[in-house]
């Protein structure tokens, strides 16, 4: 071989490096500031149609070669209104060697303020769960994650409001499929996976599949840290270290369904203090309400035992419907944020309908099981995807 054959041949495998590096670093186009903000009236089209797209950045600590594309797609809220939500798609570059998988991902709390949405914190490379997303990415697989209902977009997030958080997560899948320079396809195997609210979202999800979104080809949904009773929940959690949960699901369920009695029955501390939570990240809502409880803000004992609100909730507790594909359920035994006895209960409902459950307890808290399970429900969700008969030790 002639010297300049291989100089030629040295440069175009140099030309390929460049090509491949340049795509997984930071995207700069140009972002318009109202990428965000849904059109109105929204296009006519249905649940996962993208309404629009632009590349984005994805940065994690633990990298991955990925391209990645920020989305606004339609979906449904909880009372059956045509939305707007928003999310990402991101898709490893190496060739995959097939269709390539597809992952929902649900994400966990981020807070209320539209800066706090999972797509643009993956973004600017301060999403605490993008190196989690990057073992996924990692194994070849697509993951589709949805910033929920009104994070990212105006309004007020449905926080912990089920069917929303779950239409939201298979409309993102849909969305992946029909966005063209994604390369992915509607037939390829799916799966969904989430921690903490994303547990209770992918939950949803799974109930909700058969009827809403039955094309979807989904082998399997882990869900980890699941809150699936929200009255056990907020019982545990009010008054406590992370009491701000309780008022973030308060202004979710609040505007979710207007019918409810919340604003009117607030003090003037609590109207301050709700309007001033509603544009802030986990950490600071965290931050101003450790410690307190939701009868400090209120006018009536407790806001939650109202008809009008046990009614809704009992809407929203996990276990009401029979999911069609197997689950991976697992929890920390060491968990003070999310009771380990409500993700039993769950475990045991399902298990006594026959679906194919895997339940899973590590000897961690709430944080520490997010990275404990990680692995293992990425096997998990492996072996689902290969086609592999689901385990169940019910």
């Amino acid at each position: 071989m002639s010297a300049r054959v291989r100089s030629r041949r040295a440069q175009a495998v140099l030309v390929a490096l460049i090509v491949v590096f340049s795509m997984a670093m930071p995207h700069r186009a140009a972002t318009a500031a109202d990428f965000y903000t849904p059109p109105s009236p929204l296009p006519a089209g249905k649940s996962g149609d993208v309404i629009r797209s632009e590349r984005m950045n994805y940065k994690a600590t633990v990298p991955a070669l990925a391209r990645a594309w920020r989305v606004l797609y339609l979906s449904t809220s909880a009372t059956g209104r045509q939305i707007a939500v928003s999310g990402a798609v991101i898709v490893p570059i190496l060739p995959y060697g097939g269709p390539r998988p597809i992952i929902g991902y649900a994400p966990g709390s981020h807070g209320l303020g539209d800066q706090c949405a999972p797509s643009r914190q993956i973004d600017a490379g301060t999403d605490t769960e993008a190196s989690l997303i990057s073992l996924l990415l990692g194994r070849g697989w697509a993951v589709a994650v949805t910033d929920y209902e009104a994070l990212g977009t105006p309004g007020d997030h449905t926080y912990m409001v089920g069917p929303s958080a779950g239409h939201a997560v298979l409309d993102v899948m849909r969305a992946a499929t029909r966005l063209p320079d994604a390369g992915l396809s509607a037939s390829a195997p799916m799966a969904v996976s989430g921690y903490s609210q994303g547990g209770s979202a992918v939950g949803w999800a799974a109930q909700i599949r058969g009827d809403y979104a039955p094309e979807l080809p989904i082998k399997g949904i882990a869900a980890g840290g699941t809150p699936a009773d929200l009255n056990a929940v907020a019982a545990n959690l009010d008054g406590g270290p992370e009491a701000g949960y309780v008022p973030m699901a308060g202004v979710g369920f609040d505007a979710a369904y207007p019918e409810l009695p919340f604003e009117e029955l607030l003090t003037a501390e609590g109207k301050a203090l709700f309007a001033d939570i509603r544009d802030d990240c986990l950490s600071e809502i965290q931050g101003k309400l450790a410690d307190r409880r939701m009868n400090e803000f209120t006018t009536v004992p407790d806001v939650l035992e109202l008809p009008a609100w046990q009614a809704r909730l009992a809407e929203n507790k996990l276990g009401g419907a029979t999911p069609g594909v197997p689950m991976l359920l697992y929890h920390g035994l060491l968990d003070v944020t999310i009771p380990i006895a409500q993700a039993g209960t769950l475990r045991r409902t399902y298990c006594s309908r026959g679906v194919s459950v895997q339940w899973n307890v590590y000897p961690a808290d709430h944080v520490g099981t997010a990275v404990l399970g990680s692995i293992p429900a990425g096997n998990w969700l492996s072996d689902r995807l290969a086609g592999r008969g689901a385990p169940s030790n019910c």
